[in-house]
């Protein structure tokens, strides 16, 4: 199986996601859109939340060595 990325405005994206839709030997289509707004928002509040957890004790976190030894 072949993978082709392609550069485009914005303004050509949504034609040719649909072009690519109608051509039948395309069996899958990824696409890195940015995040909207809400998703953007919502994570910042769930990583607030998340620190919330954390300074009460809630939630354990991963020291910094730990953490760079599992990479």
């Amino acid at each position: 199986m072949r993978h082709v990325t392609i550069y485009t405005t914005d303004e050509a994206y949504n034609q040719f996601i649909e072009l690519a839709k109608n051509l039948r030997y395309v069996t899958k289509i990824e696409t890195d859109d940015e995040p909207t707004k809400e998703e953007v928002v919502s994570n910042i509040k769930r990583g607030f939340e998340e620190m919330q957890l954390i300074k009460t004790g809630q939630l354990k976190t991963t020291s910094l060595a730990d953490f760079l030894n599992e990479l």
